[in-house]
């Protein structure tokens, strides 16, 4: 495809996204260590998958953000497993906020879908998987997330709060129609697709007009007080090129 919104982007996320749909039709299974951290394990079937297509990477710990990030290419990855069925319309975001680019990296989120612990054993498939790029989730770069507190607080004054906020975000499941069972990539429109890869739509994401901009928790009525702002991209379209699987597979 050629035009003038087609960019050429220096990224790896094509070949990371092939190394997964190669593993999951070649039947390679996720291992379970415990029963207790099932999403942890699914994050290392990923590890191993980057290790197949040779880029190399450095693993955060585990409540740093992005889960790996990229050493030759300025792009990181945030691992989501969700059991199946189960839990499919939201997600949990420990204090970040989802986003498709943080501190000079494009963040890719990778949701891979497994079976539920009381149906799997110590090896289990991933049952569907979806690669996207994080501003398929909220388009917005600017906000930066940040651990506040406040003192005072209790009978002797000297409790302190801390506001260490929680983002509950939608999965691509419950956003667009047509990912179950199935391997998807999405990312911008404008990114221009290698050879072996085939289009067959685009997703198109449209900007709120309201937003809310404050909050403020009331601790003896027990209510939040939301401050809603105006969105200045309100109706702004961003659109998301959808790449299942790959020619031949």
């Amino acid at each position: 495809m050629a035009g003038k919104d087609i960019t050429v982007k220096k990224t790896k996320a094509f070949e990371v996204f092939a190394a997964c749909v190669d593993a999951i039709t070649q039947g390679v299974l996720i291992n379970r260590v415990s029963r207790t951290d099932k999403e942890f394990h699914f994050q290392n079937w990923f590890e191993d998958r980057l290790r197949d297509t040779g880029v190399l990477f450095d693993k955060s710990g585990r409540n740093s953000y992005p889960d790996f990030t990229f050493v030759e290419f300025t792009e990181g990855y945030e691992i989501k497993g969700l059991a199946w069925p189960g839990r499919e319309s939201s997600y949990d975001c420990n204090s970040q906020v989802p986003r498709g680019y943080h501190n000079g990296r494009d963040v890719f989120y990778v949701f891979g879908r497994y079976p539920k612990a009381e149906d799997a054993g110590k090896e289990y498939p991933v049952i569907d998987l979806v690669l996207c790029h994080g501003d398929f989730l909220n388009a917005d770069h600017d906000y930066v997330h940040k651990n506040k507190s406040v003192k005072g607080f209790g009978s002797y004054g000297d409790i302190m709060i801390r506001d260490r906020k929680m983002y509950v975000a939608p999965t691509p499941f419950a956003v667009a129609d047509g990912l179950t069972g199935t391997r998807t990539l999405l990312v911008p429109s404008s990114w221009k697709a290698p050879k072996g890869f085939k289009k067959v739509g685009d997703i198109a994401r449209v900007e709120a007009t309201y937003l809310v901009v404050g909050y403020e928790f009331d601790l003896q009525d027990k209510q939040y007080l939301c401050e809603d702002g105006s969105q200045p991209c309100s109706g702004q379209k961003t659109s998301f090129r959808c790449l299942p699987n790959r020619i031949g597979l």
